[in-house]
């Protein structure tokens, strides 16, 4: 016996080959139920091999039985499926408005879910009402909280991990503060991870939305601030540091003032400063706006046209850096898409050659909450396979 066969022998390395070989049936059934039959012949294993693994995935609750196909000829074989329920993710949205928070299972499919306004004034009731609400999603599913295994939130800014806290999330005063993601973790009882929003909108944008099936795609994401996640052959792309997408902090000038940032002049608040200097009244916000200009009224026309010239020179500039094959516009203002869309590409063809097809979110409010499902989804898959005896 040569020096290699007897490595090949070794408990250590025969573990790894059926950890290998489970892996591989287990990612083969999320795709469709199969036969033992069905997954041989798919997947080079031999019966005998293909036998012996779905009995562990079974054993392990990873696997069920999903009904027979009976063919032309021959018996009738048992169709296997993974068990969506072996384990529970969370995903949750951090607004400067809304708190929604999803458990779902390894599906994705969503269990339970709550939508609640953060009207918390201090970063420390922000991460009590994050953890509060999530143990009642849990608890109001009726799923065993042992069986959520990760947890995934969305939340502006970069999220350093060395520092281990939030940075550039200028519209929630004091959420840069150290240790309360730390400190969420503890409380909430399972791994969390910490997301750009942005980033993760454009994630639920491919996973389930208009962004499936691109190769590169950007999303821009318009409500208080302004923000773009990129996603570039189904992985997010964020940049040595994080902050790829940041683009709000770009300078841009306007007015014959001062250089401000993008976020100044494309951002609800710049929505709503346009229509304020074009003779509106009264409380305003950009949903009004919008509401406004859609009734036909004519200072609030002329600032949603503002608002998609300047997005239009926005789209030019990505354009120009990333050659996206297409723009999702979402976030609050990015609703009301249906307003701009034809704004932005009268622009975009006076602007430049280079014009990527534009399009508004196809999923909504609901664009980073479920960006975060699906990004925990992943992990929970990881946690409930590495987990089985």
């Amino acid at each position: 016996m040569t020096s290699s066969e007897a490595g090949s022998n070794q408990p250590w390395n025969q573990q790894r080959l059926r950890s290998s070989n489970e892996r591989l049936l287990l990612e083969r059934l999320r795709a469709a139920p199969a036969s033992r039959a069905q997954l041989a012949r798919e997947t080079g294993l031999s019966k005998p091999t293909v036998s012996s693994a779905l009995a562990s995935l079974e054993a392990a609750g990873l696997v069920v039985e999903a009904g027979h196909h009976t063919p032309e000829r021959g018996r009738a074989a048992v169709l296997y499926t993974p068990d969506p329920s072996a384990g529970y993710a969370l995903g949750i949205d951090i607004g400067r408005t809304w708190l929604r928070t999803a458990l779902a299972d390894l599906d994705g499919t969503i269990v339970a879910r709550a939508d609640v306004r953060n009207r918390a004034r201090t970063s420390g009731a922000m991460a009590d009402l994050v953890v509060a609400t999530a143990h009642g999603v849990v608890a109001a599913s009726g799923v065993d909280a042992a069986k959520v295994v990760h947890a995934v939130v969305g939340t502006p800014g970069v999220y350093d991990p060395h520092a281990r806290r939030v940075r550039y999330a200028l519209h929630l005063p004091g959420w840069g503060r150290a240790g309360l993601f730390d400190r969420m973790r503890d409380e909430l009882g399972v791994p969390l991870a910490v997301h750009n929003d942005a980033n993760l909108a454009a994630l639920g944008e491919h996973t389930f939305g208009i962004g499936a099936g691109s190769r590169l795609f950007v999303y821009v994401m318009i409500g208080t601030g302004l923000g773009m996640g990129i996603v570039a052959d189904g992985r997010p792309f964020t940049g040595a540091n994080g902050a790829a997408g940041e683009i709000g902090f770009l300078p841009w000038s306007w007015s014959g003032r001062e250089p401000d940032t993008l976020e100044d002049a494309v951002s609800g608040v710049a929505v709503v400063r346009a229509a304020r200097a074009l003779g509106m009244t009264g409380p305003l916000t950009a949903k009004a706006v919008f509401e406004a200009a859609r009734a036909g009224t004519r200072p609030a026309v002329a600032a949603v046209r503002q608002e998609g010239e300047r997005l239009a020179h926005t789209v030019a500039a990505v354009a120009a850096v990333l050659d996206p094959e297409l723009v999702v516009l979402g976030g609050g203002v990015g609703h009301s898409a249906d307003l701009l869309l034809e704004t932005v590409g009268d622009t975009l063809r006076r602007l430049t050659p280079l014009r990527p097809k534009v399009a508004a979110s196809a999923l909504g409010e609901d664009a980073v909450l479920l960006g975060a499902v699906a990004t925990a989804r992943g992990a929970a898959r990881d946690v409930v396979f590495a987990r089985r005896p």
